[in-house]
């Protein structure tokens, strides 16, 4: 019997690429599709929204009020949830009250620190319960705890490259604790999402830094990660992907075979982490699932350079999501994901 799935969020960018991935999965049926109750692409097909994907055009959008939310819960084995933060947290309490397990793209639940929270997101946590339950979905890294999860915190798309590349030294005690990482990592506008705005439109957009020093993502990378980093997003002018370059001092004495045992100790054998010898561009990762990691030691100084890129719409939201739903059911974590 097929995994019965929906997704709330269907109409934006990474709602899409979960309907193309769900659809094309052999182990989970695509049941429905919902928008906001206030949402213009109510009653919408997917096809009027976007002519490019046939295999989606007479998918309809229904608009999800509170009944048909506690339904799904009920009917679903899992929900995919590509909406916004509030929504989430609010909503939260009703998804997981029945059989269904949720797959949160939000940031709802990611920050386990209720006040750290409060200060990024702009509102007070409400579900310490849930919080608590909810596990962090970076499947490179959390394969164990993600089996059987019945909340699933999907990592921001920053956080997913920059963890990437910063954990395997991390967990081996390479960098140097008393200097932070820097991190300055560029997003497409896709990023943004779907609804329009002056400040992320392709015509306005040239290439910026934003969220300086109070992004969000940064408390996110810090608790993940197990130390202080210094984080600076940039947008960039092109549709989608992220290039994260990182600066770290690490430990007096550390060689270069250290730093290629610790990648390759955690990711030999992943066909969606590329441990590269020369730095990954954008264009190489977008419309895939994979994270490609390029890096160059200097030994003399001892700082490392690491170069990390990402699809931000996949392997920074929906494929890692499917991932994660993968892992909950039992299967292989990489199932239905493109190569």
């Amino acid at each position: 019997m097929k995994i019965k799935s929906c997704i709330f969020g269907a109409s934006g960018y990474a709602g899409v690429e979960l309907i193309s991935l769900l659809l094309a999965h052999p182990e989970y049926s695509l049941e429905a599709l919902f928008v906001s109750e206030n949402s213009a692409d109510a009653g919408k097909t997917m096809g009027e929204l976007y002519p490019q994907r046939p295999a989606m055009a007479d998918l309809v959008l229904q608009s999800g009020d509170s009944a048909q939310l506690q339904a799904m819960a009920e009917q679903m084995d899992v929900i995919f949830l590509a909406t916004p933060h509030e929504f989430s947290h609010d909503i939260m309490p009703v998804l997981t009250s029945a059989k269904a397990r949720v797959m949160d793209l939000s940031g709802a639940f990611r920050i386990k620190n209720r006040d750290v929270f409060a200060s990024n997101y702009g509102f007070s946590h409400q579900h310490s319960d849930l919080l608590e339950q909810a596990i962090y979905g970076l499947v490179d890294w959390h394969a164990d705890a993600l089996a059987g999860a019945k909340l699933v915190a999907v990592p921001g798309c920053y956080p997913t490259a920059s963890l990437l590349a910063l954990k395997p030294l991390f967990e081996n005690q390479l960098l140097d604790s008393q200097l932070r990482p820097v991190i300055n990592a560029v997003s497409g506008v896709s990023g943004a999402g779907r609804k329009a705005a002056l400040n992320n439109s392709f015509c306005e957009v040239s290439l910026q830094a934003y969220g300086v020093l109070n992004h969000r993502h940064q408390p996110e990378i810090e608790n993940w990660l197990g130390t202080e980093v210094i984080f600076t997003p940039h947008l960039g002018n092109f549709k989608r992907g992220i290039l994260a370059t990182i600066t770290a001092k690490l430990n007096a004495g550390v060689t270069e075979q250290q730093i290629s045992d610790a990648f390759q100790s955690a990711y030999a054998g992943n066909p969606q982490i590329q441990l590269r010898h020369t730095f990954p561009k954008v264009e190489d990762v977008v419309n895939t699932g994979r994270c490609d990691l390029g890096w160059k030691y200097d030994a003399d100084s001892g700082y490392l350079v690491i170069c990390s890129a990402i699809d931000n719409l996949l392997k920074g939201a929906a494929s890692q999501a499917l991932q994660c739903a993968n892992l909950s059911f039992g299967l292989d974590k990489n199932s239905g994901l493109p190569l």
